[in-house]
């Protein structure tokens, strides 16, 4: 039941609904979000959670709460009543029936105000492998593709295999981001304060961000992924992690991938919102202080912020024959000893990349052991 559930529903209104959903101990709880496809009714949000893991049929709800249609956050009926006519009224609770299959979720409702509705939530592609037909190259064909690329309008992503793009935090079976950032990130904060220079104010958007790049690039799960605006950079992480032995004995059809994004029209096409409470599905580009955070600068870092499991598919809901904003190319791991070899000679490896001393013997591994 964990995890990210998308779909429609329908009943005595229609439209969209987000589920949030994760998996504690004793029982599943989360966040879902209702957008009415009806403009002059308000968006609801509302959290529950389940009795225990054994009866995932019952579920208790907290109180809904509109959501701003200006904001596109939680918020409160006083708020945001004057946006709408005196006669809507929002549900303050629901009784909500679910049916949990292999792949899919089934919610039906009726709240105290007399509504009711239904939907059947197909499960997230995002941990079967990417749909994208890639670009298959050769390494010096790959750098004669990328010297084409218009200036800094496209940011790279380079990973071992085929996956789906999918943040950190999504691939741990998280979904609910209220609960990361009033649980996760406050312990983050305060454990964490006692070993940096800077302490961040998590109230100023700038040093908020900063602090989740930081513990991004130290490991820590959150809901950016990381690009660069570097091809070779990125052509770097794809192949790390795999040793010159591994890509020898690799057959001459296994590939690392490099995802191509163009970032600059999609900031140009989309609303970009650089928040993780937003209730509206977004994936949002964001270039960070650079605050406690070496790795930044060599890696020509900027990330996406999102609240989607399952990137590769919103994005191809935004695309158009005419108009594509991501695409990928596949590299041959056999091919890693002289393309590593090539990287270091440009000055990129995990020492420059990572300064420090896990950086340094990284690079110094490859160099002695080439693993």
């Amino acid at each position: 039941m964990k995890g990210q559930w998308i779909g429609d529903y329908t009943g005595t209104n229609t439209g969209t609904i987000i589920v949030n959903v994760d998996e504690l101990p004793s029982h599943f709880q989360g966040v879902a979000y209702l957008k009415d496809n009806n403009p002059l009714l308000p968006g609801t949000g509302v959290g529950f959670k389940t009795k225990d893991k054994n009866s995932p049929g019952e579920i208790q709800t907290s109180e809904i709460f509109p959501i701003d249609p200006q904001t596109g956050v939680v918020s409160s009926w006083a708020q945001v009543k004057h946006l709408y006519c005196q006669n809507v009224r929002i549900p303050t609770s629901a009784q909500v029936k679910v049916v949990f299959g292999s792949d899919c979720l089934k919610l039906s409702w009726t709240t105290d105000v007399g509504t009711s509705a239904e939907c059947t939530l197909p499960r997230s592609k995002a941990e079967e492998s990417s749909d994208i037909v890639a670009k298959e190259m050769d390494w010096e064909a790959y750098k004669k593709y990328v010297a084409t690329l218009e200036g800094r309008n496209f940011v790279f992503r380079g990973q071992n295999e085929r996956w789906r793009l999918r943040t950190a935090f999504h691939r741990t079976g998280r979904a609910d981001l209220t609960r990361f950032l009033r649980e996760d990130v406050q312990v983050l904060h305060r454990h964490l304060s006692a070993r940096t220079k800077h302490v961040f104010n998590l109230q100023i958007p700038e040093q908020n961000g900063a602090f989740l790049h930081m513990v991004q690039h130290h490991g820590y799960p959150t809901p950016l992924l990381d690009w660069s605006y570097s091809p070779y950079v990125a052509a770097f992480f794809a192949y790390r992690g795999i040793s010159n032995i591994k890509a020898a004995e690799s057959s001459v059809d296994a590939k690392v991938r490099v995802h191509v994004f163009n970032h600059a029209q999609w900031k140009s096409d989309l609303n970009q919102l650089v928040m993780l409470l937003t209730t509206s599905p977004h994936l949002s580009i964001c270039e960070f202080m650079a605050i406690e955070n070496e790795r930044m600068i060599p890696q020509q870092a900027l990330s996406t912020i999102t609240n989607l499991d399952d990137i590769e598919t919103y994005v191809r809901s935004k695309e158009a024959e005419d108009k594509k904003y991501l695409w990928a190319i596949d590299l041959p791991v056999k091919e890693r000893r002289r393309i590593v070899q090539e990287l270091s000679f440009m000055g990129i490896t995990a020492g420059a990349l990572f300064p420090g001393l896990d950086g340094a013997c990284e690079e110094l591994r490859e160099r002695n052991f080439g693993i």
